[in-house]
């Protein structure tokens, strides 16, 4: 605009000299240029008509903007105003009650087909899980979990129904709590982290159900404590196992050795109780260190048991690395029975005596190869060896039993993940021992 306004300037001045141009300039030459500089002013002019034109939409497009926004301010207001108000009138009424409860949930449902017989694909429900935490106030809370197994619970049915978990817990000053009632065993990585959202796979890992028996829950009481260090740790004594529920008629214990005695608070016998203690380290961002240890009696006082001196001792050592798209993860367990020479002699013959040891570990690695806001992928390879009776206690001779071969598993596949809480499983199995058992998986899952 200023230029312009100094241009009109320039040729007002040019136009008042010609005027005063000496008379004996030539009249026509003198015509010709107040012609041409006429021209030039009437340019001029349009470009400053021009420029004034779009001067005014400008204003008009900030005025109608300003108004726009005056009015989006004044909506927004309006509803944080009475989302504010109901928030507070929430906290209010929750403050007033000292009480908050919150519902959560998991379960998953499992295709597998082995493969070698298409014959013996299935379909599970294999779990479906309900949990309520109630808090009385900012320093005691409940939680319990009850559990669906394999879709419809009934005497001719193979599912269940149980109670996973149902305790109080304390908070006796920061950083150090204890509760009591039935919980989960801090041992190892998945036991107390068995979510499908929060494994690789569509099934848990043998080791991790074979050898210790997720999941495992055991009544009694506990310490938990916690320090700005990294470390975190839990003691308590519990309800322990029973040898007496052994069946060497059968082969669960084969399957599951300490699965097959576990109690799971149903009229535990608890004449000998256990003791158990778990440390965890998580000093570096990504990085956990930690083992466990459980020991108790297992002969209950049982009248005219010969194995009243038995006992079950499980220990593990567990590390897992996850900085970022990387998650690595190892473990080592291994449990022992002793005590029951003497009732496997009662056993002579039977197919699945008590063994003196079993063991198991794994290493594991998954990386995330793609993510969005909503959707991630993550392959993972796992391989694992373990073995349900690695040893029998001394018989007499020719009585003797033979160890059990270890059993050798390698898991690859990939999981889903949509949004949080949603996870879609996929995976194939190879069995080194017995290839019959070679299957492919698979699954969804949720868990809020």
């Amino acid at each position: 605009m200023k230029k312009n306004i100094f241009s009109l300037s320039i040729c007002s001045a040019i136009i008042a000299t010609a005027f005063v141009t000496p008379a004996h300039a030539d009249e026509a030459a003198l015509l010709q240029k107040i012609e041409k500089l006429a021209a030039e002013l009437d340019a001029i002019k349009a470009e400053l008509a021009a420029t004034k034109q779009k001067t005014d939409s400008v204003a008009k497009n900030q005025q109608q903007l300003s108004t726009s926004v005056a009015e989006n301010t004044a909506a927004i207001s309006s509803v944080t105003a009475a989302t504010t108000g109901s928030a507070v009138a929430m906290a209010e009424q929750a403050s007033k009650s000292g009480s908050q409860t919150v519902i959560s949930s998991y379960g998953e449902v499992n295709y597998t087909r082995p493969r070698q017989s298409n014959s013996q694909a299935q379909t599970d429900v294999a779990r479906a899980v309900i949990g309520i935490t109630h808090r009385f106030d900012e320093k005691t809370k409940m939680v319990a979990e009850f559990e669906w197994e394999h879709a419809v619970t009934s005497k001719d049915d193979k599912g269940e129904s149980e109670v996973e978990q149902l305790y109080v817990e304390h908070e006796i000053r920061p950083g150090l709590s204890g509760k009591a009632g039935l919980f989960l065993m801090p041992v190892g990585l998945l036991n107390t982290n068995h979510e499908p959202t929060a494994y690789y796979g569509v099934k848990r890992n043998f080791v991790e159900t074979a050898i210790i028996p997720s999941t495992w829950r055991e009544a009694g009481f506990g310490l938990s404590g916690t320090h700005d260090n990294g470390i975190s740790w839990d003691a308590g004594l519990t309800t322990g196992f029973d040898i007496n529920k052994w069946d060497a008629t059968s082969t669960d214990g084969s399957t599951s050795p300490l699965g097959s005695i576990h109690q799971e608070g149903q009229l535990a016998k608890s004449r000998d109780l256990s003791m158990h203690a778990a440390l965890n380290w998580r000093g570096v961002p990504g990085l956990l260190l930690g083992g466990s240890a459980f020991t108790g009696k297992a002969g209950q006082g049982a009248p005219n048991s010969v194995a009243n001196d038995a006992r079950v001792t499980l220990w593990d050592m567990h590390a897992r690395y996850n900085p970022g798209k990387l998650d690595v993860s190892a473990l080592y367990t291994r449990g022992t029975i002793t005590g029951v020479a003497a009732l496997n002699q009662t056993f002579a013959g039977q197919v699945t005596p008590v063994p003196s040891s079993f063991y198991g570990w794994y290493t594991q690695a998954a990386y995330q190869v793609w993510k969005t806001d909503s959707y991630s992928l993550t392959p993972f390879l796992r391989y694992e060896q373990f073995n349900t009776a690695q040893s029998y206690t001394a018989m007499p001779q020719g009585l003797g039993l033979a160890p059990a071969a270890d059993q050798k598993v390698t898991t690859m596949g990939a999981n889903f993940r949509i949004g949080e809480g949603v996870v879609l499983k996929a995976d194939y199995q190879k069995f080194q021992q017995d290839s019959n058992q070679d299957r492919y998986n698979l699954g969804v899952g949720y868990s809020f």
